[in-house]
């Protein structure tokens, strides 16, 4: 008999949200700037506009009624990206600040507050 920490996935806490301007760290889109569309959780994955394009045929549809190809962002791993420090523009990691009991996220390298 299996417990249920055997079968449960768990997943880590993120420090990126949805709407960060992030920079791709490693792949074939590396240097590559954009703004995160989706976070998957479960597979610890996000979407990033205008990274990762892949094709995709697609059959005719009511929503795309001759078919073809579709250019779409696929998912990247969490890892292999990281947030742009609003100063400077470069990858920075994010630390965490109490203000007035409200947590607030900073940028390590420049120590912005990160919207």
């Amino acid at each position: 008999m299996k417990s249920g920490l055997d079968t449960k996935r768990f997943s880590p806490k993120l420090k990126i949200k949805k709407n960060d301007n992030v920079i791709v760290l490693a792949g074939n889109d590396k240097g590559k700037k954009g703004r995160i569309i989706e976070i998957l959780l479960e597979k610890g994955r996000v979407l990033v506009e205008g990274v990762n394009i892949v094709s995709r045929h697609t059959k005719p549809n009511a929503a795309n009624p001759n078919g073809g190809i579709v250019k779409k962002e696929a998912p990247i791993h969490v890892s292999n990206v990281a947030l742009v420090d609003p100063k400077s523009g470069t990858a920075t990691r994010v630390g965490r600040k109490v203000e007035n009991g409200k947590i607030t996220r900073i940028a390590k390298k420049s120590g912005e507050v990160i919207k």
